[in-house]
């Protein structure tokens, strides 16, 4: 029995094979979607997945403004955060975070689902989000994939 053909593989940053990949947030369900984001992002569809390297695509997210929330999320649904300063807790709805910006709601729930730690910074600077369909990518030359059929 030849027991070198059993020997873990661990990737590295040198092993390391990225892609470009474009997914269309239109009409998705925002958590869902964001979960398999950051999937892709985490490179956990990857045969090589290795939890303490970056080996996950780029993704390009196009029609941001497009994703829906079930329920009443979108108005019952509270983010809260700090400025640092006595009294400075500032809470804000999906809704109104929306307006100002579809990138920074998009980025923020993706965000929640990856590793609180370096790696997960790294990571989340993989994602690049755009409101309307059109990106400025193209020089990457992204490939479309259909979120629907990841699992």
């Amino acid at each position: 029995m030849n027991t070198l053909s059993y020997k873990t593989v661990s990737a590295n940053k040198a092993t390391v094979t990225k892609e470009w990949v474009v997914v269309d947030a239109a009409d998705e369900v925002l958590g869902r979607m964001a979960s398999k984001v950051a999937k892709l992002l985490r490179g956990k569809y990857k045969p090589n997945f290795t939890p303490h390297v970056d080996c996950g695509d780029n993704v390009i997210l196009i029609n941001a403004e497009k994703v829906r929330m079930t329920g009443m999320k979108w108005t019952d649904r509270i983010y809260l955060r700090h400025t640092g300063y006595p009294g400075g807790q500032r809470e804000i709805t999906p809704e109104k975070l929306m307006e100002k910006s579809p990138e920074k709601l998009i980025k923020k729930v993706v965000k929640g689902m990856l590793p609180k730690n370096k790696l997960g910074d790294k990571i989340l600077r993989n994602l690049y989000v755009f409101p309307g369909g059109e990106h400025n990518m193209h020089a990457q030359q992204p490939k479309q994939i259909d979120l629907n059929t990841l699992k």
